[in-house]
């Protein structure tokens, strides 16, 4: 990697017309939100503002977009920005609130809401390009812009990545990412090592045999075994982890019968794992699998059916980048303003675009919230909308301070 000098960030500040850009295109990308790999009105705003800018650019991933910035000899340095939203219905009472519906891959109608701020990320690398091309002349390299879908899903990565993401762009040196959260407007929290933990969903279909209510005898209850595993479940955290191995194990929905007085066919029920090493996470899953099969057996049931939904990777921030990464986002805003700290416990995607290659990747966090109430809305509630300011501007100085620690300010 070529060392540059702590970034000066004097000359990339925003004029208020600028700033009163970027809070509009945030404002028109909270009010039109879509669900994961249907991001085709946003893919094609990101891809137009790009063109207008003289941004070289490709779809990739189906609604995924890669810009490429390039601005002669230097380093390559890549910053990932997700765009999917989630099936909420939104009730922060903002005037740029999302009314927008969308429908499933099962064909269910939902509402859509950027409960989870990726159009805070959007708006910030977006803000940050437009600087960047102002600025030419104070900086060298290459910059690749990588605008992701279906980052709630897991599925956004690595669909790029099986598009031939880094067939088709420069290899970077590094891949930086940033995400929103409830700490407050005008912070930066960043961990080394461990950033995001592991997360693996499962489905899990319990087989009965349907008989009427009042004859138990004649059938075999599948409600009944369900709710015996997911009672169990919980005791794998807490009876077969020790203390020191972080481990969440959710069950989230369940869905069993249709009327009181029928024991129905089958009950099916989803567990999301959370897990920080790879070892932790076959132990969890092996626990999973063990504890189902031995209540149905108890049950006199059949071995139910035990299926992945998806899977998310550890995102692990390289604590070489990582630490020099405080120390410049400490210079860009502050040294009170930058926080160091431990892994969280929610997953991401981000992790595969540099494992593919690789290359070392660094992911933090910015506050969005006015007076960082920790007992206040939290990404996925419907009750989430980040203040404007500083929440963008933070995270589009905490960008620019990343990507120039790579290419450079030229004074």
């Amino acid at each position: 990697m070529t060392e540059n000098p702590t970034p000066t960030l004097a000359g990339f500040a925003l004029d208020a017309a600028e700033r009163d850009q970027m809070h509009q295109l945030y404002r028109t990308l909270h009010a039109e939100p879509e669900l994961s790999m249907q991001e085709h009105r946003t893919a094609a705003r990101i891809e137009g503002i790009l063109g207008d800018l003289g941004v070289e650019h490709f779809r990739c991933g189906g609604t995924g977009v890669v810009g490429i910035l390039r601005n002669g000899a230097g380093p390559v340095v890549a910053f990932r920005a997700d765009t999917d939203g989630l099936p909420i219905e939104e009730q922060t009472g903002l005037e740029y609130a999302s009314t927008a519906r969308g429908v499933l891959p099962d064909g269910t109608e939902v509402p859509v809401m950027h409960g989870c701020g990726h159009d805070t990320h959007v708006a910030a690398l977006i803000t940050a390009t437009r600087l960047l091309v102002r600025e030419r002349q104070r900086w060298s390299g290459t910059v690749v812009l990588i605008f992701q879908p279906g980052e709630e899903t897991a599925a956004g990565a690595r669909a790029m990545v099986d598009d031939g993401l880094w067939d088709r762009a420069p290899r970077p040196e590094v891949v930086l990412g940033q995400h929103v959260s409830p700490a407050k407007a005008g912070t930066v929290l960043l961990s080394r090592g461990p950033a995001m933990a592991m997360a693996d969903s499962l489905r899990v279909r319990v087989l009965g045999r349907q008989t009427h209510g009042s004859q138990p005898e004649n059938g075999r209850d599948p409600i009944v075994a369900a709710a015996a595993m997911v009672t169990r479940l919980q005791t794998i955290v807490s009876r077969e982890l020790a203390p020191q191995d972080p481990a969440v194990v959710t069950v989230g929905t369940f869905h069993a019968g249709l009327k009181e007085n029928i024991i129905p066919a089958e009950a099916e029920f989803t567990i999301n794992v959370r897990t920080l090493s790879g070892e932790v996470r076959q132990k969890v899953l092996s626990s999973i699998r063990r504890i189902i099969g031995a209540e149905a057996l108890a049950a006199d049931l059949e071995e139910p059916e035990i299926s992945e939904i998806y899977d998310f990777p550890l995102n692990h921030n390289d604590e070489d980048q990582a630490t020099t990464l405080l120390s410049v986002l400490g210079s860009a805003l502050g040294e009170e303003a930058v926080t160091e700290t431990g892994p969280k416990m929610g997953s991401e995607d981000f992790g595969w675009l540099g494992e593919s290659i690789g290359v070392p990747s660094v992911f933090w966090f910015f506050g969005g919230t006015a007076d960082g109430d920790p007992e206040g809305p939290t990404n996925h509630s419907p009750f989430f909308g980040p203040v404007l300011e500083p929440t963008l501007g933070t995270g589009v100085t905490a960008a620019l301070a990343g990507l120039l620690h790579w290419v450079g300010v030229r004074d």
